[in-house]
């Protein structure tokens, strides 16, 4: 990619971060007939389902069970970074392609909206990205915070890269940011003392509210 390339690329991407809405929190309304998450998911209310309530709280973490049954790690010879940009977004759990970089979900999210960007090439180390792909990667990191702080109306954020196994890398061979959305008493004793994450809203659900924020 020319330097004359790469800086319409750069600037297309500044202006579709720039696109984005200001947050403006929604009026205080009657309470409706039908709950709502707090980033507007609609719920059925609980006292109109069937059941016989009781003093306990349930954890509905249905993506637990695929790192139950399979384990976390991927086949050494498999990349999922790589293996994501040929499937659909839905299959992928994609929410943006760039021209160098893309955004997808994290299947095993720390939080709500846990989301990572990550080159097409497959490379593993910060220092062997290109001018281009560090460029695309630190401008969709901005639209990323702006977008779920507008989707989930999150209060801070992690982001980081882990670089090598050592340094707690899951996939040490391909390079991804992590951006973690971050709220007001999120932790609790559960991550851990039972290893186990309580995430309120479905993957595809998600995906689908911050793929509808992103600037086109």
């Amino acid at each position: 990619m020319t330097e004359h390339a790469h800086d319409e690329a750069a600037e297309r991407a500044a202006v579709q971060r720039d696109a984005l809405p200001p947050f403006d929190p929604a009026e205080a309304q009657e309470p409706p007939l039908v709950g709502e998450h707090a980033w507007g998911a609609p719920t059925q209310m609980s006292s109109e389902l069937p059941g016989v309530p009781d003093h306990f709280q349930r954890l509905w973490t249905p993506y637990r069970m695929v790192y139950i049954q399979q384990g976390q790690m991927p086949d050494e010879e498999a990349c999922p970074f790589c293996r994501a940009p040929e499937l659909t977004d839905d299959q992928g759990l994609i929410v943006h392609r760039g021209e160098t970089c893309f955004v997808l979900l994290n299947l095993f999210p720390y939080n709500t909206g846990h989301i990572m960007v990550c080159p097409y090439r497959h490379v593993g180390m910060y220092d062997q990205a290109t001018t281009e792909e560090v460029a695309e990667m630190a401008v969709l990191t901005q639209t990323a915070m702006r977008v779920l702080s507008q989707v989930t109306r999150c209060q801070g954020f992690n982001i980081g890269l882990n670089q090598g196994r050592i340094a707690g890398a899951g996939i040490a061979d391909h390079l991804h940011q992590h951006i973690v959305p971050r709220w007001s008493l999120d932790s609790n004793f559960f991550p851990i003392i039972a290893k186990t994450k309580a995430l309120p809203i479905l993957l595809e659900d998600m995906r689908r509210d911050i793929q509808a924020a992103w600037p086109a």
